[in-house]
């Protein structure tokens, strides 16, 4: 089974593009690490729940558009990896973050059922 790294991202909608050129320019990291699929979804259909969302998880003002993303890792050990070497790669402190990052919450998840 896989390995699962998501994210939930307020972005402004006016940053629709330059995150989207972020995400794109990000993916040759992600693979060099060992990434193998990348995946960018920009939020069209977030309601409002009566406990909790996506929007309060991120805490979504307004003008902002919640980005659930993920990337696909062959195991645990691979991602953990990565991200420890990508803390002190060059090319993660060039990267255009047009987002809140404070707000951006993420998580590793075992894939327990796949087709």
């Amino acid at each position: 089974m896989t390995y699962v790294t998501g994210f939930l991202t307020p972005v402004p909608t006016a940053n629709k593009d330059r995150y989207i050129k972020s995400a794109e320019e990000a993916w040759p990291l992600f693979q060099k690490y060992g990434a193998l699929k990348q995946v960018e979804a920009w939020g069209e259909r977030i309601e409002d729940g009566k406990t909790t969302d996506f929007k309060r998880a991120v805490k979504l003002e307004d003008g902002e558009q919640v980005v659930f993303s993920w990337l696909v890792w062959p195991d645990r050990a691979t991602a953990d990896a990565a991200w420890e070497k990508m803390q002190d790669d060059p090319a993660m402190k060039d990267f255009d973050m047009p987002f809140d990052g404070k707000r951006m919450i993420w998580g590793g998840f075992e894939t327990v059922f796949e087709r």
